[in-house]
């Protein structure tokens, strides 16, 4: 999943820090019946106490209308240390939308120290807009800001192609890709000492059994979403060199198949060295690997207990591949899940395996004992049948998702905490049916779901492009007591293609109203999907 993670995804209840206590909810601007007041259903104890800059209803300080919106770039460096370092705002695409009717007011930021200030925002709910994501929030002080792995000083030169030389001895024999389930041997790169993890595209092809790996016409592709750093030597920056090889567990519990899976089983850390990625010169990755000890972990995995969702996913839902990861947290896991690293262990079942999976698996891991590990447990659905829009085909989806600290992840069976939302709707009508939609504004409705608790509902559409251009998709991140949601004006393009997701997200640490990047990263996190069939606009 280097998705960076999908990621995507959050929160306790929406009850602090909302606004000025004692406002009158109901004549605050904010006409829209269906745009509810997120502190519904939630318990304020002996009414807020004033906050900040809140006018005092006996006289006082006058009501501070601004907001503050703040972006770090927090580095994770390899001797434990954590550095902010203010983001430059000038010219990012951050605004604040505040409805007003079936529209938005809009604000614009000055750059200020600390971030970009906001003025004569009502002390009402408002989104903050950050590219394509929509948090709907009350908060005067809102943080953008992201953890990063490394050192804060790194250098990131302009983006460019990373040539690299490679000659690698003391391979485990080289495998064979066969499956998804079965990949054979491949290389990852990693290091907690810069922002760095990589895949190679070779020129030349290793066959079955080689030890040996020698390349001069490879590329490097660093894959954290950030351009490729300069390595310093005597900053100490060492890459490992990682292998990861096919081993078998059996069989799997429903089909009978193989079982298969990936893992480290040769690692090298590479002596620090100086590059500087300018296009032209390659990164030269040379040494032996030595075998990596292998740790088992045992688990149970009930399928069935996310197979059991599969009519709330989408009445015609198919399961496809559940997947199991192991992954490192470079340098620590004091703030979550920070940063991708690549995996220490990748299992990919059969399409729509089921039952209980109880099984040991062993698992390499070459990173110090200063990194954590993770465990993710996904099982995907789509619809059956594709969607074609020009020349490609589209597949709506939806997934449940669970990840944790590996051992508390593995104590207890693994299964979902939470089901999708139930009984998508667009203005009214059945969301799991093909149809055109006629409002430029459509509504969604849903309800919550058969189990957990919902501490965040993110609505994702997702438009269908008929090129091979990317699909835009946009996310609004609502409070889990939102069941309605009306999509902003002029969203919908005419003659398109469109379907939506809406996922239910349990994770008890993500605030989006406050802190999305950095709270998305606490764990645990668990949520699911439901998605609606397509829709067209005339």
């Amino acid at each position: 999943m280097s998705l960076r993670r999908l990621s995507l995804v959050l929160v306790p209840l929406y009850a602090t820090s909302l606004g000025c206590a004692g406002e009158d909810l109901e004549s605050s601007n904010n006409p829209d019946p269906l745009m509810e007041d997120p502190r519904e259903g939630t318990a304020v104890v002996g009414g807020d106490p004033l906050l900040p800059g809140c006018m005092d209803p006996d006289g006082g300080t006058a009501l501070d209308t601004s907001v503050l919106v703040k972006a770090d770039s927090r580095f994770h460096a390899s001797d434990g240390t954590v550095t902010a370092v203010p983001q430059n705002l000038m010219g990012q695409d951050v605004e604040i939308l505040i409805p007003r009717g079936l529209g938005f007011d809009r604000r614009v930021g000055t750059v200020v120290a600390g971030g970009l200030k906001f003025e004569n925002v009502p002390h009402t709910e408002f989104y903050v807009r950050s590219g394509t994501s929509y948090f709907l929030t009350r908060e005067r002080r809102f943080d953008l800001s992201v953890n990063r792995v490394g050192r804060a000083d790194a250098v990131y030169p302009p983006p460019t192609g990373v040539p690299a030389q490679v000659n690698l001895q003391g391979l485990a024999p080289w495998q064979d890709y066969e499956s998804i389930s079965s990949k054979g041997s491949y290389f990852e790169f990693a290091t907690g000492d810069v922002d760095v993890y990589g895949s190679l595209a070779g020129s030349v092809t290793p066959t079955t059994g080689d030890t040996s790996y020698v390349d001069p016409g490879a590329f490097f592709t660093n894959s954290t979403g950030y351009p490729m750093p300069a390595l310093s030597a005597t900053r100490g920056d060492r890459l490992y060199v990682n292998q990861l090889s096919v081993l078998t567990a059996g069989t799997t519990p429903s089909s009978g198949a193989a079982l298969t899976y990936s893992t480290i089983t040769r690692s090298l850390r590479m002596p620090a060295f100086d590059y500087t990625p300018d296009g032209v010169s390659p990164l030269t990755l040379q040494g032996t690997l030595l075998e990596v000890p292998l740790t088992s972990v045992s688990l149970e995995w009930r399928l069935a207990e996310f197979t059991r969702w599969r009519k709330d996913v989408s009445p015609t839902a198919v399961p496809t591949y559940p997947s199991l990861q192991i992954m490192p947290v470079a340098n620590g896991v004091q703030d979550g899940w920070v940063g991708y690293m690549g995996l220490l262990l990748d299992l990919y079942l059969p399409r729509g395996e089921d039952g209980v999976l109880t099984r040991r698996l062993s698992y390499g891991n070459p990173y110090p004992s200063t990194w954590g590990v993770v465990g993710t447990a996904t099982y995907a659905f789509r619809a059956p049948t594709p969607t074609v829009v020009g020349i490609r085909s589209h597949f709506p989806s939806g997934l449940t998702y669970v990840t944790d600290h590996l051992d508390p992840l593995v104590a207890a069976p693994i299964q979902p905490s939470v089901s999708p939302p139930r009984e998508l709707r667009i203005d009214g009508v059945d969301a799991y049916v093909s149809r055109q939609v006629g409002a430029t504004q459509p509504v969604l409705t849903w309800r919550p779901p058969a189990m957990g608790t919902p501490q965040v509902y993110i609505v994702t559409v997702n438009q269908l492009m008929a090129d091979l251009s990317p699909n835009p998709i946009t996310r609004f991140f609502l409070p889990g007591n939102r069941t309605v949601f009306r999509l902003p004006p002029g969203f919908l393009q005419p003659g398109s293609t469109y379907f939506v997701r809406v996922t239910a997200d349990a994770s008890p640490h993500y605030e989006p109203w406050r802190a999305p990047n950095l709270s998305r990263e606490l764990l645990p996190i668990q949520h699911s999907d439901t998605y609606s069939a397509t829709f067209t606009t005339p």
